[in-house]
């Protein structure tokens, strides 16, 4: 495996979780594999577990890791071409990538949507120039339109947890502050689409992903139908993806606090666990007894993170 934003990038995803629980049982089996090789991991945005987690991962495998935090440790960067570069903008996104890629084996990039331009941010524009110019195997610690170590830490918590062979997982939109963008509900989407999971997508009209994640989800737009019967709920904010209207690309539609997620909206539930891939606003995504509660597995959610990343570490080494 070269590059890493997608499930498609695992192959058998049967095995990948396989592999997963062997890891997560060894974390240190294969740390020779990363012997003498340097990761260099790229944050144009903020981070905690994406850093953490990774970082501890590529430990696990014998890598050495260069951490660049773009806004803080290096020239501001232009990430477009044909700008007249007057501003404070006084490095090239096209000359810093070849450059940081003679300093490395392997990239990890994290870059959010700017929720402007859609179009710009659904073609994964950064993350492609990364792919395209820096000559090294490159992986995504989120992008503008996917977070794929996210959702594969989230199945990967889902099959340890599973009370049913098939359980019904439903991913719910619910109020936010903020804009922000759909990366973690697209990978969420996708990847539980390729999973053994009855899924259900649950918002408000106007928050329709687009479908190339929705895939063969069922989408209700009453949050209560949609909860019933569920085994987990993944509660999670996203701006408006402007699909059915593209001006509304990146807007806040709604700060409806009907969908916040309580335990009232928990007992219409089979008992669910609740998951979400933090940070969380409480009280407005979800309530404090839910996200303390016995059936939260926010913690684990996390902690998982280093497994996904390892098992992505992993076969990126492999295939050098």
């Amino acid at each position: 495996m070269k590059y890493f934003s997608s499930v498609k990038d695992l192959g058998n995803l049967h095995l990948a979780l396989q592999e997963a629980k062997e890891l997560k049982s060894n974390r240190f089996k294969y740390v020779e594999l990363g012997k003498n090789k340097t990761l260099l991991m790229v944050f144009f945005n903020s981070s905690l577990r994406t850093r953490l987690s990774t970082q501890k991962a590529a430990m696990n495998l014998g890598m050495n890791v260069i951490v660049l935090d773009v806004n803080q440790g290096a020239w501001k960067l232009e990430t477009e071409r044909g700008v007249v570069m007057d501003g404070d903008k006084s490095e090239h996104l096209l000359e810093a990538i070849p450059v940081m890629g003679c300093y490395c084996d392997v990239i990890g990039v994290r870059s959010f949507a700017g929720l402007k331009d859609r179009d710009y941010d659904y073609a994964e524009t950064v993350y492609n120039q990364f792919v395209k110019f820096s000559g090294r195997p490159v992986f995504a610690m989120e992008t503008a339109t996917v977070h794929p170590l996210q959702a594969f830490a989230d199945l990967i918590t889902i099959e340890e947890y599973k009370e049913v062979k098939r359980p019904k997982v439903v991913l719910t939109w619910a109020p936010h502050p903020k804009a922000l963008p759909q990366a973690v509900p697209n990978s969420f989407a996708e990847w539980m689409n390729a999973a053994d999971v009855d899924f259900v997508i649950t918002h408000p009209h106007g928050y329709e992903l687009d479908p190339s994640f929705v895939g063969n989800a069922l989408v209700e737009y009453d949050q209560q139908k949609a909860m019933e019967g569920a085994d987990f709920v993944y509660a999670k904010n996203w701006s408006c993806p402007g699909v059915s209207k593209l001006e509304d690309y990146g807007q806040v539609l709604s700060k409806d606090m009907n969908w916040t997620i309580d335990e009232k909206h928990m007992a219409w539930t089979n008992n669910a666990h609740f998951m979400h891939c933090l940070p969380v606003r409480r009280n407005m995504i979800v309530s404090d007894n839910v996200i303390e509660g016995p059936r939260s597995l926010v913690i684990p959610e996390a902690a998982n993170r280093e497994i996904s990343a390892t098992v992505v570490l992993k076969r990126i080494l492999e295939d050098m």
